[in-house]
């Protein structure tokens, strides 16, 4: 150019040029869904390294590009703006030539509603110039985005089915994503547990890639112990959740006891010696302690005499000081330190002063790097409490997310009901199967995977609902049916005698299949002979001459029926003479019935145990007295013989009795000893039991 005052150099260069017809392996299926494994797909293309590849892998694999997936637009509006500027005076992310950094970034943009509705809106005019350019120069994106975006919806359509929606768009989620699961190492955990310590897994592992802590919250020597903290982890790992790391709030009594002391010395909280109930109507009436504005020296002096543990210490606790009348009563000046001197199951007898869980909760939060804390929507009024003190203390926020917690009817989930309840002997012990807690109902016989299946079903939803525990089981039975060989028992009580005509003489056993449709489990054999048990139920349902169905043998006629003698039992049955009809046809029979040959084969004698609700209301109000609706009779046991196949049988296998339904070996056969088998409910109407 012959102007002087312009300086532009200009350089040719031969430049591959992308072949529109260059047929990129794109696929949809599971093993490439994530980002990073596209961008890996596209790097594999010499072509789109373009002529300086280390820029371009600044993008791809140095991760630029990953800033773009967060789903809130706080978090992607920086990198986005960042992206206008580069575009300034370029026509592609690299180079002259549209390379995998265009690709990756388009890709990225196009895949985020958040990120793709911020470029349609053409409020940063470089990106969505760049944007439609890449789209219009190159045909077979198009069809490419048409086939994923079809894939998207099939993926959206079956996660509508299993109906659980995780889009709830976590904020931040751009510098990682660290939540953690806080047990009180006081009991053993419940189903309601599980929910949280699952989408604590979830998020961490599943949706973000992060880091998932389990943390104990051991701040009450009075309540714990050693034994529920192993538990706890036993439980989490049969659940399939792996913590990349195990802490205990313990660990930080130091850094808590120094917090404590800065608000002391702030003003910002208080040695309080009110009685209990005295403090509760206070609190509730909006009224300030006594002791609210002693002097910061005679607060200090007495958190000492509190550290000390002596006579004068147990005295007192300290609050912060937050507000006397504050509509959320939360906030009305909690407690967060108390005196206690019984040893610590883990740190002995250092320590007699310990943190309420709202105070340390917060602290050890931020200091272990928490970036979201997944709490159950009763907290609340305490998230209030929580952002106080971080404030106060000049501490990393937290971000907070509120779930609704799990409650089923006719359940309760409080610890401190379910604690009574053992301590009373209502139940056996903390793996009850009438309770909720995980070892009660993997004892009742819930399949782990299904627990999985159920609570994640749930989703992270705000919604308080009480669920019936017919939906529960009836995910299990998915899993148990398929894999659940058949056997067969008959009650003792009234069982009656049969003599078959047409029998051999001598009994016999066959090779049966123990699952019709899983031919994979193998087979067992089936005792045959002249004489066979039936339940009573089954013998009372006859009529003369009838033609029923002998399971797994075939058809035969009823010939005599035997009635009891007593004036008062006429109805019961005490004989049966059935004639075999091995030609007659199975399908026309109207009943179809399970029996036991009386020779051939061990009769195992087993008993079957069924249970009902502990409580008889479906949902428990904060004023009701629970001994008042406590169920008078909750577990019903039938003794029964079954087939001699079932010695073989240990604890914790499933199998179903036909015609009585799922049972989970309790304890397996020991001569002498009847067997015992727990009912496994199907979630049909009487599931509850």
């Amino acid at each position: 150019m012959n102007d002087p005052n312009v300086d532009i150099n200009i350089v040719f260069q031969d430049v591959e040029q992308v072949d529109e017809k260059m047929k990129l392996d794109w696929v949809t299926d599971e093993a490439f869904e994530s980002s990073a494994s596209i961008n890996a797909k596209l790097m594999e293309h010499k072509i789109l390294h373009g002529q300086n590849q280390q820029a371009v892998d600044e993008w791809v694999v140095g991760g630029r590009v990953s800033k773009f997936a967060p789903t809130d637009f706080k978090s992607i509006e920086s990198p986005l703006l960042e992206l206008d500027y580069h575009l300034t005076l370029r026509s592609y992310v690299v180079g002259y030539t549209l390379t995998a950094a265009d690709l990756a970034v388009w890709g990225a943009i196009r895949g985020n509603k958040v990120a793709y509705a911020a470029v349609k809106k053409g409020t940063m005019a470089n990106v969505t110039r760049w944007f439609k350019w890449v789209e219009e120069t190159n045909e077979w994106i198009a069809p490419i985005v048409q086939s994923l975006n079809a894939h998207a919806q099939e993926r959206k359509v079956a996660k509508s089915k299993e109906g659980a929606n995780y889009d709830i768009a976590l904020p931040d989620t751009d510098k990682g994503v660290v939540t953690r699961f806080p047990p009180e190492p006081s009991g053993y955990l419940h189903i309601g547990h599980a929910k949280a310590a699952l989408l604590n897994d979830y998020f961490a592992h599943e949706m973000y890639k992060g880091t998932l802590i389990c943390r104990f919250d051991d701040t009450n020597p009075s309540k714990e112990k050693e034994e529920f903290q192993d538990a706890i982890v036993e439980d989490l790992a049969l659940m399939g959740i792996k913590p990349d790391k195990t802490s205990y709030t313990s660990d930080y009594f130091q850094v808590l006891y120094n917090h404590c002391v800065t608000l002391l010395k702030a003003g910002n909280a208080y040695a309080d010696d009110t009685e209990r109930e005295t403090m509760q109507q206070e609190r509730f009436n909006g009224i300030a302690s006594k002791q609210r504005d002693a002097a910061i020296e005679d607060n200090l002096a007495r958190f000492e005499e509190m550290k000390k543990g002596n006579e004068e210490g147990v005295r007192w606790c300290i609050r912060a000081k937050m507000s006397v009348d504050n509509p959320n009563k939360a906030m009305r000046d909690p407690v967060i330190y108390r005196c206690n001197p019984q040893p610590h199951h883990r740190t002995g007898e250092k320590w007699k002063i310990y943190p309420t869980y709202d105070f340390a909760c917060p602290i050890v939060d931020s200091v272990e790097g928490i970036t979201h804390a997944l709490r159950t929507i009763e907290y609340r009024d305490r998230n209030p409490q929580y952002n106080w003190m971080l404030d106060t203390l000049g501490l990393r926020k937290v971000n907070i997310w509120d779930f609704a917690r799990m409650n089923f009817v006719r359940t309760l989930l409080s610890k401190r009901k379910l604690t009574k309840f053992v301590e009373s002997g209502i139940v056996w012990g903390w793996d009850d199967p009438r309770f909720p807690t995980i070892r009660g109902i993997r004892r009742r016989g819930m399949t782990i995977d299904a627990l999985r299946e159920f609570i994640l079903k749930q989703g992270p939803s705000r919604n308080i609902v009480n669920l019936d525990w017919t939906l529960f089981w009836a995910t299990n039975k998915k899993y148990i049916d398929p894999i659940a060989p058949r056997h067969t028992a008959v009650a003792k009580e009234n069982a009656v005698t049969a003599t078959v005509k047409g029998a051999r003489v001598a009994a016999y056993t066959e090779d049966k299949p123990k699952h019709g449709k899983n031919p994979e489990l193998g087979t067992k054999k089936v005792a045959y002979s002249s004489e066979i048990l039936i339940d009573q139920a089954d013998a009372q349902a006859f009529a003369q001459d009838e033609e029923i169905t002998l399971m797994n043998w075939g058809n035969a006629i009823v010939r005599k029926i035997s009635h009891s003698l007593n004036p008062l039992h006429r109805s019961l049955v005490t004989g049966l003479e059935l004639e075999l009809h091995l030609q007659g046809d199975v399908k026309k029979t109207k009943q179809k019935i399970t029996w036991l040959a009386t020779s051939g084969q061990e009769l195992i004698p087993v008993e079957l145990v069924d249970f009902d609700y502990l409580i008889t209301k479906d949902k428990l109000e904060e004023d009701d007295n629970v001994d008042d609706f406590l169920t008078e009779k909750t577990e019903f046991r039938t003794e029964a013989v079954a087939d001699g196949n079932v010695a073989g049988l240990k604890e914790g296998d499933v199998i179903q009795f036909e015609r009585k339904g799922y049972f989970r070996v309790d304890r397996g056969f020991r001569h002498g000893q009847n067997m015992v088998l727990f009912c496994i409910p199907t979630g049909k109407a009487n599931a509850g039991k």
